[in-house]
């Protein structure tokens, strides 16, 4: 069974570092988002003019501090769990607030991904 690793990262100075990490861990391919929660946009005050449903581009022109979201699909548990223990020793503890969010998920099925050395 197929994995999806999504960490959700405060820090976005460290991206590089995490993206090093989870290739010497094993990851074929990892993409990034420019992300922002609801709490970050609270946080920093909804202005008169924000619309309710924004959209993506609009919130990366707005000046907003942004987040990265990384994801990568691994062949199975083990190598999700590289993928975690790689983002904790460049991150540390997830548990300290305004860190990050990690999650594994399973995927049911996976369709794209080019097995082995296929051109």
């Amino acid at each position: 069974m197929s994995y999806l690793v999504v960490l959700v990262l405060d820090n976005s100075d460290i991206c590089h570092d995490i993206l090093d990490a989870w290739e010497k861990a094993g990851a074929k391919g990892i993409t990034i988002l420019e992300s922002t929660g609801i709490g970050r946009i609270r946080q920093s005050g909804l202005r008169d003019d924000f619309p309710l449903m924004p959209s993506l581009s609009r919130l990366l022109d707005s000046g907003e501090t942004h987040n990265r979201t990384l994801f990568s699909v691994v062949d199975d548990l083990d190598a999700a769990h590289a993928l975690v223990e790689a983002a904790r020793n460049v991150v540390g503890s997830l548990e300290k607030p305004n860190t990050g969010l990690l999650f594994i998920a399973p995927l049911v099925e996976v369709h794209g991904l080019r097995k082995g050395d296929e051109t």
